[in-house]
């Protein structure tokens, strides 16, 4: 009985022990986990220019749970890496290639495709931003990580975000006139006269129409020049 007694008492204290050592190994692991997360933030998001690394199998051991976190990030700078890349950087090309009036036409069907495309781009857009914030406000972060990822979360969704507000708009209404204009020339066919990097009609009136046409590009290419330039600074 006396022995019975003995391996009962000290039992206990024996599972007692091993929990508590299992339960503290378990909070030092989240602990090691959220400060190699706020080390990810601090020298390689927040260093990292348009494009995001994606995580290698160590970093995805590293971050363990926060790499659902991270891949908030990712998602939302992919899908502006997209835009720019493939809705954007086309109109800026197709711009860049208009020199002299002949040009106009033989762009007007890259630029008419691209403004087809641009209004689905930022639908895209909005929307990748609302999950993108739906997912961030869900999150809890301890003190120590939720300004860094919050600084992280400016530079990779919010500052972008902002500056395509604008961008697509005035992309979208310069390539319409653009089009505009080089319809028009292709219209008068075999009446206009392409001389010294010039364009020549027949009749006044035809000129007339041809100027009021481009009067509005000066402006709407500064407006694009201005936006463009202000989305590839917000993310580099």
């Amino acid at each position: 009985m006396a022995t019975g007694k003995s391996c009962s008492r000290w039992f206990a204290p024996l599972a007692a022990l091993l929990m508590v050592v299992s339960l503290s190994g378990c909070f030092d692991k989240e602990g090691d986990q959220r400060k190699a997360f706020i080390d990810f933030l601090q020298n390689t998001v927040m260093r990292s220019g348009e494009h995001l690394p994606t995580l290698t199998a160590d970093q995805k051991k590293q971050l363990g749970p926060f790499v659902s976190d991270y891949a908030i990030l990712y998602g939302y700078s992919q899908q502006v890496n997209q835009a720019m890349d493939s809705g954007l950087r086309p109109v800026v090309d197709s711009v860049n290639a208009i020199r002299v009036p002949q040009d106009y036409m033989t762009q007007r069907e890259p630029l008419r495709q691209s403004n087809g495309a641009l209004g689905v781009l930022s639908q895209q857009l909005q929307n990748a931003k609302m999950q993108a914030d739906a997912a961030r406000s869900a999150l809890k972060h301890e003190e120590d990580l939720k300004p860094v990822f919050d600084q992280a979360y400016e530079k990779v969704v919010t500052k972008p975000a902002s500056a395509l507000e604008p961008l697509i708009p005035a992309a979208q209404i310069f390539t319409q006139q653009l089009v505009q204009v080089g319809d028009f020339i292709a219209s008068q066919d075999t009446q206009v006269s392409f001389v010294s990097n010039g364009i020549q009609f027949p009749t006044s009136q035809q000129a007339s129409q041809y100027n009021t046409l481009i009067g509005p590009l000066a402006s709407q290419h500064q407006a694009f020049s201005q936006a463009w330039s202000a989305a590839v600074a917000a993310t580099e």
